[in-house]
């Protein structure tokens, strides 16, 4: 869908109407009135409408390498206030919402591939009959919490509306574990890890193999994503598939059923234990994960409801969050006194404060480094290598997909293959800065707000037609 420029005058009266500061409005009318403003929104388009751009000040040649005639220069001399902005790449939707939505969409298909197939990523679609379930483990209780339960009314008696601010904080925060339960996000990544394992040496026990046998005709790929719960404990939603001993590629042993990977996934997270030694004022204690186990069928069996689009979708919106349902900090603190202006919940300050408290005591832990993780130091999104493809090579792909389009708007050819080495590239490039003036940040999140909308509409567009190949929208 082409996206036209928005003339001046029209964002500064829509910014106007909607009661704009007036400083803001001051910097956007300034924006707005300059000659290079098209080119400005046309930079913020290809950044996805990123809410803290990079800048970038320097120049490229591309030289014929026999000749040494110019193919094409480009200098951001010439660009609005001499820079080149690229999008910062941010994971987290509570930092740069548009570039979140697009590590959400690298996500989703990743995931997906993992589940049904894609043949743009070399993956059979053969891997859809592969035994593969959806495993949620939590974390052990810390002390009993605000909550929701069947019944309709929590321990302390009232009946808590869904959007409650009390849900997941202490009912009685003088006796809560808050230094187990940073503890326990500190090592929940050594937990995952050690369940890996024992994973496997379940399925061999239930195959009757040994763990050698089992590599030769099995081989366990998992996705997985961590989400916090509203009580600042993390627990790991992932996909868990059986497949042949080359990976997605060969079919699974005739014994590599769902019922087995449900049984062994249980077995192997009761088995599972993480010690922490004493230290201090802090008795040993030893890491386990919570009693709720839940695993789940993934769709293309009969009568089965978990879809491999509504997994895929699962994982990846929680693929760009941190710990935003405790209401935490995005980034990390500095001094604890940070925390005193903001609206932060006293059951989350307390979880901040054991992490200040233990770091001394555990120093290998990074315990304060990560206190705005409430402890939690892994990474959100892994997965194994034989799971699908990589983040990388769906970067690169989009990578390839800009580089055409570059090349023809320079008049050089989409398809250019420089594998013989015919051309050389000088380029130099120096960092000038990262973010928005107040006006500007004002108009990215206007753009931003447009390019959702419109793929929005586009997706829904594609979802209405019959049997059409719907794979590549996210």
């Amino acid at each position: 869908m082409t996206v036209f420029p928005v003339p001046p005058e029209a964002v500064a009266g829509a910014a106007a109407s909607m009661g704009t500061d007036p400083l803001t409005l001051a910097d956007l009318l300034r924006v707005a009135g300059s000659p290079d403003f098209d080119r400005w929104q046309e930079q913020i388009r290809r950044t996805g409408g990123c809410s803290h751009p990079i800048r970038l000040q320097g120049q490229t040649v591309t030289r014929d390498r026999a000749t040494g005639d110019v193919l094409y220069s480009y200098s951001t001399e010439n660009e609005p206030g001499g820079m080149l902005r690229v999008a910062c790449g941010n994971r987290r939707a509570s930092r740069c919402p548009s570039c979140a939505w697009t590590y959400a969409g690298d996500v989703y298909h990743l995931i997906r591939a993992g589940i049904t197939g894609d043949s743009r990523m070399g993956i059979s679609g053969e891997i859809r009959q592969h035994p593969g379930v959806f495993a949620t483990l939590t974390a052990p209780s810390f002390g009993p919490v605000h909550n929701r339960p069947a019944s309709g009314r929590c321990r302390c008696g009232a009946r808590h509306a869904e959007d409650d601010p009390v849900l997941g904080t202490a009912l009685d925060p003088e006796r809560y574990d808050y230094a187990g339960a940073v503890l326990w996000n500190n090592h929940a990544g050594d937990l995952w890890r050690r369940f890996t394992i024992y994973l496997r040496r379940e399925i061999a026990a239930r195959a009757g193999l040994s763990q050698t046998a089992m590599r030769e005709v099995c081989r366990v790929s998992f996705g997985k994503v961590a989400e916090f719960q509203k009580r600042g404990a993390v627990h790991f939603h992932a996909v868990v598939r059986m497949d042949g001993p080359d990976g997605p590629d060969s079919p699974p042993p005739a014994w590599a059923t769902v019922a087995l990977l449900d049984d062994a996934i249980r077995a192997a997270a009761g088995r599972v234990s993480v010690p922490v030694p004493s230290a201090g004022a802090f008795a040993a204690r030893v890491l386990r994960w919570g009693s709720q186990v839940d695993v789940q069928a993934i769709g293309g069996i009969e009568g089965i409801e978990l879809t491999d689009g509504a997994v895929a979708s699962y994982v990846a919106k929680y693929a760009t969050k941190a710990a935003e349902t405790t209401e935490t900090v995005d980034r990390r603190i500095g001094e604890l006194s940070e925390l005193d202006g903001l609206p932060l919940p006293a059951h989350t300050r307390r979880l901040i404060e054991a992490c200040r408290d233990l770091d001394g005591v555990y120093p290998d832990r990074l315990l304060w480094r990560w206190a705005h993780m409430l402890g939690f130091r892994g990474h959100f999104m892994t997965k194994s290598r034989a799971y699908s493809s990589t983040l990388s090579e769906r970067r690169q792909v989009r990578a390839d997909f800009r580089a055409r389009q570059e090349r023809r708007e320079r008049g050089l050819p989409e398809d250019l293959d420089d594998s013989e080495g015919s051309t050389l590239v000088l380029a130099h490039w120096s960092y000038a800065g990262q973010g928005h003036t107040p006006g500007e940040s004002w108009l990215a999140a206007t753009i931003a707000k447009d390019i959702r909308t419109n793929r929005e509409t586009a997706r829904e567009a594609l979802a209405d037609m019959p049997d059409h190949e719907t794979e590549g929208e996210w």
